[in-house]
């Protein structure tokens, strides 16, 4: 065997398989992705701090929405993840783990809340039922 074939390998060609396409990335694209960061993290900071919202769960699901928004942000200037980036394979990635988390937690939570129901039938507020009844049996 000569030098040439074993570092080519007889076959030819080179590895690349269609992943020459990178992101473009700019600083403009990193200034946008800092300042949506920014805006996305000091308005839920100033509804929580300036109590503007009276109902804190409302506060919360408004704050988890931004948390959203911003994990979006996040992926998309930052970790330059779109449809075409790695032939979209890195998105399908993503939207198989998110399924597959909040099919976890779904789950997780229901199991919870069944097993608290199913398994402490009388210690729930308002039932008349106490601890201290207990300790006679």
């Amino acid at each position: 065997m000569s030098a040439h074939h074993e570092l080519d390998h007889g076959h030819g060609h080179h590895d690349h398989h269609g992943h020459d396409e990178h992101p473009h990335v700019s600083m403009k694209g990193y200034l946008t992705g800092f300042i949506l960061s920014v805006i996305l993290t000091a308005i839920p900071f100033w509804l929580v701090m300036g109590k503007v919202i009276a109902s804190p769960s409302a506060t919360a699901m408004v704050i988890l929405g931004f948390a959203a928004v911003q994990i979006v942000v996040h992926m998309v200037y930052f970790l330059h993840m779109n449809a075409k980036a790695e032939g979209g394979w890195s998105l399908l990635a993503l939207l198989f783990t998110g399924v597959l988390v909040a099919i976890m937690l779904a789950g997780s939570l229901w199991v919870m809340y069944h097993l608290n129901h199913n398994m402490m039938p009388g210690m729930a507020p308002g039932t008349g039922h106490s601890m201290q009844g207990m300790h006679h049996m």
